[in-house]
């Protein structure tokens, strides 16, 4: 059986307690053999470096995510700069900029709105000089803002990478993060019947450009759609994609290890 990285998995939420070693266990029954899991926050991301040294197919990813930056101190460098040596922390993230969820959405006003902007921007460049500093790529959330988050993103882009995870824009959008020399990564909205927009822009994506990820808990593929998602629905998302590319499974399991491999450069090296 051809064997797959989950490269974007919430395994710390609250979803997951006390079931670990049973969702690894699906997971590697499923050809599943590593597996990604994302900081959100310092807590969390300590949490992810514990079950990174817990579970030999778990690796870690820390940092802050751009809606959860209410109790983020004014500079998180200084928390997450210990994590960042340690030899399963793959890459800086998940950072980047929301754009869906403002506090207009929830009654707030546009002045409310500018400021959380301008709160996500200044966390977001902070873990990108992490990233310069400590020689590692980051994981970038761009929900609804992907020009900001890329106006932002290539000051930096001669020095790092990113993987724009849960990539669902058009060819001419992908076609300018990977002319950054970064990569997108495709969830199980690959497989919903309305995703049509979704599965051209996979089409268009070279094979060396992309990745695979649940974002577990969320975004169950079809069939399990509405139910909690989980690593070993990886599989599920690689059979659509090697379809909607026309290539085989095994062809898809040795692209897309190669190219996680290459941009999460510690996954060899533990």
């Amino acid at each position: 059986m051809e064997n797959y990285y989950d490269t974007h998995a919430h395994l710390t939420f609250p979803d997951f307690a006390d079931e670990i070693p049973a969702v690894i266990e699906r997971a590697q029954a499923a050809g599943i053999t590593k597996i990604i899991t994302i900081g959100t926050d310092l807590e969390s991301s300590l949490r992810a470096v514990q079950l990174a040294e817990t579970y030999e197919s778990i690796y870690a990813v820390v940092g802050w995510h751009p809606n959860d930056l209410e109790s983020a101190p004014e500079d998180v460098r200084d928390g997450l700069r210990p994590l960042c040596v340690h030899s399963k922390v793959v890459a800086i993230g998940e950072t980047g900029i929301d754009h869906y969820r403002l506090p207009s959405s929830g009654g707030g006003s546009d002045a409310e709105d500018k400021i959380w902007k301008a709160r996500q921007e200044k966390i977001f460049r902070q873990q990108l000089e992490l990233a310069v500093e400590q020689n590692l790529n980051v994981v970038i959330h761009q929900r609804a803002a992907l020009d900001a988050t890329l106006a932002i993103f290539e000051q930096y882009s001669d020095r790092i990478r990113g993987q724009f995870h849960c990539f669902v824009d058009d060819v001419a959008s992908m076609q300018r993060v990977i002319n950054m020399g970064s990569l997108v990564s495709y969830t199980g909205i690959a497989t919903f019947k309305n995703a049509k927009d979704v599965r051209e822009t996979i089409d268009a994506t070279p094979l060396d450009k992309l990745m695979l990820e649940t974002d577990s808990p969320f975004l169950a593929p079809v069939p399990h759609r509405g139910k909690r998602c989980e690593p070993s629905f990886t599989r599920n998302v690689a059979e659509v994609v090697a379809e909607v590319k026309g290539v085989s499974m095994g062809e898809l399991s040795e692209g897309t290890c190669a190219t996680t491999d290459a941009f999460f450069s510690k996954l060899t090296l533990s």
